[in-house]
């Protein structure tokens, strides 16, 4: 059996062809392009589903999704997400189910590489398990008991807009200091620009490059960037006391800086639980995780309903 799968980010969508055991058969990728609007990014996505399937010369048994949050897994209805400006109200699962003729299931990007690292990765002998993807947003996907956790009515807990600060920076989402505007790579950027506002554009790896060479500037900011990483996992690790926490994400790949800072940040903060029998691991399925996670969602829902909720809680209103 071969799923469609598609990884949807702030910069690029990715689209592969995977097999039952989480292999990806083929793959392609292009820019996101967000000014161009969701109807041209969907047309891009399509075109390249059809590119893999061709390649591969397999037809899909369905195709899984992973895209950013806010968002209805079981519609497929996109809310306002910060990193696709001008993509809310658009429909994944009507528009590649009307293009394909098979069924599709979306996920939040971070739960699909959370059930990905809980079945095929980092995260196999955990019953209590978080992942963790810091890149250009902040996102955390939680496994309890092999169960994927949704909120009220499906939704995906938002983490990375838990409020670190109150007098930092204002986010996209409306708060001051949420952990994503703290830590993110692109925070990470703004935070160098605010410093040294005549200085040219950086990406968080590029500023990661500079601090190995030494650039008193970048290593203050990759500092900074490991406090506030610490001080959001020592809060999860403190919450949900995990057997496994997994950390991900495009600015995790500099973790041979950050990580040292971050362990002692939580050594520090999460003292009212077993720290010592707490695992912080990187995540071990890299930028495949996204892929594996969007069509390991699509066999979860549609081959195996028992292993995560299938369908929205159907709770009723309580009556005034």
């Amino acid at each position: 059996m071969i799923v469609g799968a598609v990884d949807i980010g702030g910069t690029k969508i990715a689209v592969g062809a995977v097999t039952e055991d989480g292999t990806i058969l083929g793959r392609a990728t292009r820019p996101t392009a967000t000014g161009r609007g969701f109807a041209a990014a969907i047309e891009s996505t399509i075109e390249m589903l059809r590119e893999v399937r061709c390649r591969v010369g397999a037809a899909y048994a369905g195709i899984g999704v992973a895209c950013p949050g806010p968002l209805d897994p079981f519609t497929g209805i996109l809310g306002a997400v910060g990193t696709l400006p001008g993509w809310e109200g658009g429909n994944i699962v009507a528009e590649l189910e009307a293009e394909f003729g098979i069924r599709v299931v979306v996920e939040n990007d971070a739960d699909a590489a959370a059930l990905a690292e809980a079945n095929w990765g980092v995260g196999r002998e955990s019953s209590r398990f978080l992942y963790v993807t810091i890149s250009t947003g902040i996102g955390v996907g939680i496994i309890l008991s092999g169960e994927l956790y949704r909120g009220v009515a499906g939704a995906h807990p938002e983490i990375g807009h838990q409020v670190i600060d109150p007098s930092g920076p204002r986010c996209y989402c409306g708060a001051r200091g949420c952990w994503e505007v703290l830590a993110s790579g692109p925070a990470m950027a703004a935070w160098v620009r605010r410093q040294d506002p005549g200085s040219a554009e950086l990406s968080a790896a590029r500023i990661c490059e500079l601090a190995r060479g030494g650039d008193e500037l970048a290593r203050h900011a990759v500092e900074r960037e490991g406090y506030y990483i610490g001080i959001g996992l020592a809060n999860l690790i403190t919450i949900f006391a995990p057997d496994t926490v997994a950390v991900g994400g495009g600015v995790m790949k500099s973790a041979d800086l950050l990580l040292p800072r971050v362990r002692r940040v939580i050594g520090e903060i999460a003292t009212q639980v077993p720290l010592e029998k707490i695992r912080i691991a990187m995540a071990s399925l890299g930028p495949d995780a996204g892929l594996a996670g969007a069509a390991l969602g699509w066999m979860h829902r549609c081959r195996e309903p028992r292993a995560f909720r299938q369908e929205p809680p159907t709770d009723s209103p309580v009556p005034a």
